[in-house]
């Protein structure tokens, strides 16, 4: 019943990917068909994260109020809605409209989805699960990556509604996050979801016990708000998580995702399969990166992480340069592909994972959730400027805007 659930909740985190995913491989049907300008297309593929910030931010009411299944049910409703209006847009506004809707969904998503495997998993299995949902995150990507270059951008839209009714129907055979329950006093509804995710035989009264008495400490606590975070006792956790993540996001891994197809394309790359290469690459280095987390300490990889990321990104720059000058075209295309490989190897055994786990950690029990919802809400706010931002950088540039005249 644990892998059940977890496989249930992580429909969520696949769609999730999906729609982080499609405006790469949408990008130019919907540009020729909508006339759409590069501005245009950059409020297009941004206005996801606008609509994650909201997601995120009431998140964690919608899942206290309506309980875990309840906030993935309301979340899957909102991204389906986003997607048959994607689909069957004709304009602009309505286009962008949808992918607003598509990102509150997975703004709640991207809240709920871990902190319910979180509760209805043991202990010796918690991390291995929590990366299940990083994983499916990253395969939700390739997907809409390689079923792009199979369909138009309407079909595509309407294929990231299979996740969610996976997730719809598969809510019903699934229990309720044990603690949840516990939380609100419904003490024999509890015990029954606690017995079912950890099997009919199995004596529950000492995990049972640990959960009341973990609720029961952290009631003790004193309540915290916004501001507190800002005292002198707390400042240094926000630093620290905070700094993460304004870091994770200005390497700029959400631009190279949104907008993978444009890259590869200026760069002279197939983007179908350039996006294609970056996307499974992605998904089997983020299962790497996973066991060597622990092994090799949050710190060191964090280092070695940073140093590959800038090695990728001055060999994207340098294609970029060397093809605006004419100069060795044979090796632009080459450098593109072995930037793709340096940057998402880098990326995904450190700054892509390590943030959020360091977040996790640092956080003190009655300061985790206005920390983690500031934390959060700075991740998806860096992800909009770099979203928004980068197709106009490309134009501004140089080199970015005379790729993009030549492809003109």
């Amino acid at each position: 019943m644990v892998f059940f659930s977890t496989f249930v909740a992580v429909c969520g985190s696949f769609e999730f990917g999906s729609c982080v995913g499609y405006s790469s491989p949408a990008q130019f049907g919907i540009m020729a068909d909508l006339k759409e300008s590069y501005a245009e297309y950059s409020l297009f593929g941004s206005i996801l994260t606008i609509g994650a910030i909201i997601g995120a931010i009431t998140s964690g009411r919608i899942a206290d109020w309506v309980a875990r299944k309840g906030a993935m049910r309301i979340a899957s409703v909102i991204c389906i809605v986003g997607w048959l209006t994607i689909s069957v847009s004709s304009a602009a506004p309505l286009l962008d409209f949808g992918r607003f809707l598509t990102g509150c969904g997975i703004g709640v998503m991207s809240y709920v989805v871990p902190v319910y495997i979180a509760e209805i998993t043991p202990k010796n299995l918690r991390g291995a699960l929590a990366t299940v949902n990083q994983l499916f995150i990253v395969t939700g990507a390739l997907f809409a990556y390689v079923i792009g270059v199979l369909m138009s951008w309407r079909i595509l839209a309407l294929t990231g509604i299979v996740p969610c009714l996976v997730m719809l129907v598969g809510l019903f055979f699934i229990p309720e996050s044990p603690r949840w329950l516990a939380m609100i006093g419904k003490n024999q509804e509890f015990e029954v979801a606690l017995s079912m995710v950890r099997g009919p035989n199995v004596d529950v009264s000492r995990e049972l016990n640990e959960i009341l008495e973990s609720l029961a400490l952290i009631n003790q606590l004193p309540r915290v708000n916004i501001l507190d975070l800002f005292n002198r006792r707390n400042i240094r956790f926000v630093n620290v998580g905070v700094g993460l993540m304004v870091f994770q996001q200005a390497v700029g891994i959400n631009g190279n995702i949104y907008y993978a197809a444009q890259i590869f394309k200026s760069a002279g790359v197939s983007p179908n399969l350039g996006s294609i290469l970056y996307a499974s690459l992605r998904v089997v280095l983020t299962a790497f990166g996973a066991t060597l987390m622990d092994k090799a300490g949050r710190r060191p990889l964090l280092m070695i992480s940073i140093v590959g990321l800038l090695l990728g990104n001055l060999l994207t720059g340098m294609s970029f340069l060397l093809k605006v000058h004419h100069l060795a075209p044979d090796a632009v295309p080459i450098l593109a592909v072995v930037r793709v490989m340096v940057y998402i190897a880098f990326y995904s055994i450190g700054m892509g994972p390590i943030p959020w786990v360091i977040m996790s950690e640092i956080f003190p029990l009655n300061i985790k959730g206005p920390g983690g919802s500031l934390v959060t809400l700075v991740n998806w706010i860096g992800s909009w400027a770099i979203s928004y931002s980068l197709i106009l950088l490309m134009t501004w540039s140089s080199c970015g805007k005379s790729s993009l005249y030549m492809q003109n």
